[in-house]
């Protein structure tokens, strides 16, 4: 199938791994220009086609300076935005008073304000081209409080659930499609034994391979196994073609079936 995004260019944030990498990936397949931005640039995403640029999107001046540089990158013109940074690498397993102000403000700056920053800096630029936002959330943000999700990371992407749904309202009617993607666990680094994944393992009492074997079918996916980035990053890649201009302000669950409400 043709998604005919040819020329068309994208700028893909935490693009090192996971569902970044695959979009950054599955976008330059179909003729997209891309620049992929992380904190750490993996071996995956430097042997990718795309243009790399570092930055930590924690910090609340670097988006703006992100949007600059990727604008210039790809020769004045921005035409899609991935806001895909997010998780963190200090996200622990815990309840309420586990975190605090610090935990919480380093968890909203990296999962909600990185895409508010990214998108104030990138208007102009898809005003001109009437271009794409997709914000990758999460199936917590729809699930708050399931065993095994930090308070504040599912708190954060309910928040990024509902700045989308405002830009799309504003911004829509002036040609910018703007989307939510939230995935259900997908099978990335994060689950790694001395990552996340550990922690939810070790939070459980159980044997961290044991967790990832039953993780799919406790998580209730009707699929019984985690998502992977690559259908992630396809279904991405067909929203923001034209494919899928009528799809907008809308939330798309990628969970495997595992959250049960219609």
């Amino acid at each position: 199938m043709d998604l005919r995004l040819q020329g068309k260019t994208a700028l893909v944030t935490g693009a090192s791994r996971g569902i970044g990498l695959a979009t950054a990936i599955a976008l330059a397949a179909e003729g997209v220009t891309v620049v992929g931005a992380s904190r750490t640039v993996s071996d995956e995403l430097r042997d990718a086609d795309v243009t790399v640029i570092t930055t930590d999107l924690s910090e609340a001046d670097a988006p703006a300076r992100l949007v600059s540089q990727a604008i210039e990158a790809l020769g004045g013109r921005l035409d899609i935005v991935v806001n895909n940074a997010g998780g963190g690498d200090d996200v622990t397993v815990g309840g309420l008073l586990s975190y605090d102000e610090d935990f919480w403000q380093r968890i909203f700056d990296l999962n909600f304000y990185s895409a508010v920053r990214i998108c104030r800096a990138a208007i102009p630029a898809l005003l001109e081209t009437g271009g794409s936002v997709v914000n990758v959330s999460s199936m917590g943000a729809k699930i708050p409080g399931t065993p095994g999700t930090p308070v504040p990371y599912a708190t954060a992407k309910a928040a990024l659930n509902a700045f989308g749904k405002s830009l799309s309202e504003e911004y829509g009617p002036q040609g910018i499609s703007v989307r939510t993607v939230s995935p259900g666990p997908t099978l990335t680094s994060i689950w790694d034994a001395d990552k996340y994944g550990g922690g939810v393992a070790a939070s459980a009492g159980v044997e961290h391979s044991d967790l990832m074997k039953n993780l799919p079918a406790l998580s209730g996916m009707t699929t019984g196994r985690f998502v992977t980035a690559e259908e992630v990053g396809a279904f991405i890649t067909y929203l923001v073609s034209p494919l899928g201009e009528s799809i907008v302000g809308s939330d798309h669950l990628i969970e495997g079936g595992a959250i049960k409400t219609v």
